[in-house]
């Protein structure tokens, strides 16, 4: 399942064609009763922002997203792995729990791979159900196979409780 097609309305549609084509580097991978993420970037920062938006974009369309208001997140961990966790955890908080907050983009502010602490911010709106197309609900992150690669292009796996 590469792409995720969700039917779009002419509305969505429109929106989806007043803004760039977002350049996604993520892609979902068949898991038993879950999805497992896998991001990449140019750097490690790139793909955790790619597998945060690989998890909002299994929710709608990330393309449907207008970017008219900012959230900010900072998360902390004891390991790069707990890191990860709290990143994708905080910013399913923003959407789930506190403001709806859906995003077309996501950039890491700052990695501090020293003290396991990330800021980050994220461009969207309120999430909306005639204007978002529904996707799946993402009930939680889960630890089960998590993988964080630097070798020769920084990489992640994160499975998902959907």
């Amino acid at each position: 399942m590469e792409d995720r097609e969700l039917d779009l309305t002419e509305e969505q549609k429109a929106v989806k064609a007043k803004y760039p084509a977002i350049n996604k580097k993520f892609e979902y991978l068949d898991h038993t009763a879950d999805v497992q993420l896998h991001s990449w970037g140019d750097t490690l920062e790139e793909a955790f922002e790619q597998c945060a938006m690989a998890m909002f974009g299994y929710m709608t369309d990330i393309e449907t997203v207008e970017p008219i208001d900012t959230v900010q997140t900072e998360s902390e961990g004891e390991d790069m792995l707990s890191l990860l966790f709290h990143f994708l955890d905080d910013w399913l908080f923003k959407f789930s729990a506190d403001q709806f907050f859906i995003p077309r983009e996501i950039k890491v502010l700052q990695l501090d791979r020293v003290n396991f602490k990330i800021r980050s911010i994220g461009w969207g709106e309120e999430f909306n159900l005639a204007k978002h197309p529904q996707g799946t609900e993402v009930k939680a992150i889960t630890y089960s196979a998590m993988q964080i690669h630097e070798d020769i292009k920084p990489e992640i796996f994160v499975i998902l409780d959907i």
